[in-house]
């Protein structure tokens, strides 16, 4: 296991004791942020047939959700640096549990879009991002497995909201179910109470930091391993800090290896969920019985299920964990190919077997995907970057479906919306090898050049000091 990070706080962080609780917390909160919009899709074509819209319609359902859940980010950043965590997540999910029952009773596609997509997605983030933020206060050294474990939730939900879903459907219809869904994802509530602040667990000697609860994002530095350790961020970044704790850290746009993840993930994120969303649908375009179209999504979140603590168990490993930039580009490349694979998939035993393999992919870079934005910009501003991610990529979340959807419309098959994908993954993906191998060397000169200027200091002290003896 690698070194633990330093740390320049007033607490230590635990790793462990209490965190594996908050760590089973932000587990369910992830696991109902992530596969919930997913789960939705085994409703789509009933919906698309009870209102009569088009593929691209019913595309936008899940995309507004998506897309609200990511422009909540910087609402919910600020909520969590004034209130902490706990409270925002109880907030989440009553909001998801009356956005539910709201639209049990919808009478258009308009009232889907504003109950399930606006409302619930808002409750969505307020159950995501001070999920993400609270792990990285209680776990330094062991922060990549925590963060694997916490992100497994998003799979083992779907796996188990996929067929609930459908069971549901069958027996109540489309409105009946999403007023169950509505008590389902009460529970959410339940994991926000179990987010107690860190603060609680803090060490004898230590002294409280003054106006904010120590879960409010101010956790240690990545520390020297990491791709975060610029001097000339540094520098200014305590001013900052103390600046934005309040609100959002803008100097981040200062950041180079920030601007990097940003740039990445706004292509990234347009190719990103459409292939999960239209994998069940497409069986049933081919078709599969219903069942069996919703079993592959059942086996795309099991196999995810296994890649994502493993892979924060990679992540976490001496020879991954200092280049980790390095694993997530890999990840997001791995995903490119598997889209641009997937016309060669053809029956039901095909698209199992791409189910597999794109869950292999979808898992590693979920995995990752917050822990090295975490190791580029360090744990303090953390929940001001996952903020300022959330709200910029909800455009390509919001636009990605939808785009891919008219795809269908326009050339009646699939397999130009899954290329497409490949392409967007891909793409992205090799933009990350190439910065990242700039920015670890760029980091490397800016290390040496510190550890150069602090071994000339005591030079030109003792020289000084001699100067001042000499002219007296």
């Amino acid at each position: 296991m690698p070194p633990a990070a330093a740390t320049n706080l007033a607490h230590k962080p635990p790793d462990g004791g209490w965190g594996w609780a908050v760590v089973v917390a932000a587990f369910i909160s992830i696991g109902f942020s992530y596969a919930f919009p997913k789960s939705l899709t085994i409703y789509f074509k009933e919906i698309q047939e009870y209102f009569s819209v088009s593929y691209s319609e019913i595309a936008w359902l899940s995309s507004v959700m998506l897309a609200s859940m990511y422009a909540g980010g910087p609402v919910s950043s600020i909520l969590v640096n004034r209130y902490g965590s706990r409270p925002v997540v109880m907030l989440g999910g009553l909001m998801v549990s009356a956005a539910m029952v709201l639209s049990s009773f919808g009478t258009t596609i308009i009232h889907l879009y504003l109950c399930v997509g606006v409302i619930g997605g808002f409750g969505l983030a307020f159950n995501l991002q001070p999920a993400l933020t609270i792990i990285g206060t209680y776990f330094q050294a062991k922060r990549p497995l925590a963060n694997g474990l916490a992100m497994t939730g998003s799979p083992v939900f779907l796996s188990i909201l996929a067929p609930l879903n459908q069971f549901l459907f069958d027996s109540y219809g489309w409105r009946g179910s999403f007023l169950i869904l509505g008590s389902v994802v009460f529970n959410c509530c339940v994991a926000g109470a179990l987010m107690r602040p860190v603060s609680n667990q803090k060490p004898k000697g230590c002294l409280p930091p003054s106006n904010e609860a120590v879960d409010q994002g101010a956790v240690a530095d990545a520390g020297p391993q990491t791709a975060d350790s610029d001097p000339e961020e540094g520098q200014h970044e305590g001013k900052g800090q103390t600046q934005n704790s309040k609100l959002v850290d803008l100097t981040l746009f200062k950041h180079r290896g920030f601007l990097i993840y940003l740039v990445g993930n706004v292509v990234m994120f347009f190719g990103f969920f459409a292939p999960v969303v239209f994998l069940a649908p497409y069986a049933k375009h081919q078709g599969i019985d219903e069942y069996s179209a919703a079993f592959l999504l059942t086996i795309f979140a099991l196999v995810d299920m296994f890649i994502r603590p493993f892979t924060g168990f990679l992540g976490n490993t001496r020879r991954i964990r200092p280049k980790i930039q390095y694993f997530f580009s890999f990840a997001v490349s791995y995903n490119g190919i598997c889209h641009l694979l997937f016309p060669l998939a053809s029956g039901y035993q095909g698209l199992v077997v791409y189910a597999v393999f794109f869950g292999v992919g979808f898992g590693m870079v979920s995995a990752l995907l917050f822990e090295v934005l975490m190791d580029l910009v360090g744990a303090p501003r953390f929940s001001s970057a996952v903020g300022l991610v959330t709200i910029i990529e909800c455009g390509p979340v919001l636009l990605g479906p939808p785009i891919s959807g008219a795809l269908v419309d326009t050339f009646g098959e699939y397999k130009y919306l899954y290329s497409t994908c490949g392409v967007l993954m891909l793409t992205p993906g090799i933009f990350f090898f190439v910065m990242h191998y700039f920015n670890y060397k760029k980091l490397e000169d800016e290390q040496k050049q510190k550890a150069a200027g602090e071994m000339r200091r005591p030079e030109e002290t003792v020289e000084l000091k001699s100067n001042n003896e000499a002219n007296k």
